[in-house]
């Protein structure tokens, strides 16, 4: 008797962190996996305040661990509902929180020859990356597998100028942002 070996169902796994430009990358994934017929895998990978090195040298964060865990599942859950209206995706696959590094989690869970890792790739000034490292250009240059990295949706960029120009109390030119609202093509 001949057995025949199925190659394993392609995963989608998405990195979502709640930011709008994870929230973008959770859409592309899901349409990408229908495309693909594919299962989604979002991961909200977390860490402890001061990473794990200090909560392991604290006594408080043994307590603390299943609230800041608690707390990375329900801004998982509100991600899913803010963008399939419940936390049923429609899809195979299943929700993951991970504790660790955003990267190194995404690259650990995606580790089959046919998972594709999908990233937000948001705007990032040369200060924000020097202090904060890019999730995006570790998976790149860790994964085993292709990393697809989503932009921005273009109302992003309108919609952070408009809380600018809000915080330093300038007038908001609403005539310029209907036009910009009017160029963005449907769905984005």
């Amino acid at each position: 008797m001949s057995e025949s070996h199925l190659p394993p169902t392609a995963r989608l796994v998405v990195g979502v962190s709640g930011s709008a430009g994870s929230v973008t990358a959770l859409v592309r994934a899901a349409d990408e996996a229908r495309r693909r017929g594919a299962e989604l895998w979002p991961v909200l990978a977390w860490e402890p305040p001061g990473g794990d090195l200090a909560a392991r040298r604290s006594p408080a964060a043994a307590v603390l661990v299943p609230e800041w865990e608690r707390l990375a599942r329900e801004r998982l859950l509100k991600a899913l509902r803010d963008v399939f209206g419940s936390t049923d995706s429609g899809l195979p696959g299943q929700a993951l929180v991970a504790r660790g590094a955003p990267g190194r989690a995404l690259v650990q869970i995606a580790d089959r020859e046919r998972d594709v890792i999908v990233v937000g790739a948001g705007r990032r000034g040369r200060l924000y990356r020097a202090l904060w490292p890019s999730v995006g250009r570790y998976c790149l240059a860790h994964a085993g597998c292709p990393v697809l990295a989503v932009p921005p949706s273009p109302l992003q960029a309108a919609l952070e100028a408009a809380h600018r120009r809000n915080v330093l109390r300038l007038r908001l030119d609403t005539g310029r942002l209907e036009r910009e609202f009017d160029t963005v093509p449907p769905g984005a």
